[in-house]
């Protein structure tokens, strides 16, 4: 007997809720949305992955970085179940920097058709030199907080 209240939107996502199998690809990945909650108001969504690893599409060697997605919902907010299992399917997923970061928030984008989204992907540095990525969709809105990302920037030694 399920005793979880069920949130407007919640009765057609598979994976919230149940015993997922992690994804091998990020196009095999399922992400998911709910209708977002709040209609009308604008406010931001983050979400920090400090542990986001892929391969490097050449060596096959890991890549890891530090990602932050900020994004203002307009009729739909990510099941973030659905997002922590697409992210962790570029696991296994050769990819250059440039193109996971973008990728991940091409995706967000089509998904959710936010009012604003921007991704940065602090990544740590392989060859001795970090590659960080910046996208957002356009201009940030001045009329809603939008903190900064306060992710330093690469440091080495000091």
């Amino acid at each position: 007997m399920n005793h979880h209240p069920t949130a407007p939107g919640t009765d057609a996502l598979s994976q919230l809720g149940r015993q997922t199998i992690q994804p091998e690809s990020p196009d095999k990945a399922e992400l998911e949305r709910v209708p977002a909650p709040h209609k009308g108001r604008r406010y931001v969504v983050r979400f920090t992955a400090p542990e986001f690893t892929s391969l490097c599409p050449v060596t096959g060697q890991p890549d890891f970085a530090h990602i932050v997605i900020d994004y203002i919902p307009r009729n739909w907010i990510v099941e973030s179940k659905s997002l922590k299992l697409y992210l962790t399917s570029f696991r296994n997923h050769g990819a250059f920097h440039e193109d996971c970061s973008v990728t991940i928030a091409t995706r967000l984008v089509e998904l959710l058709e936010p009012e604003w989204l921007r991704i940065g992907a602090y990544w740590y540095p392989r060859g001795g030199m970090p590659i960080d990525v910046f996208w957002q969709t356009g201009p940030a809105p001045t009329e809603v907080w939008i903190p900064p990302q306060d992710v330093p920037g690469y440091r080495g030694r000091g």
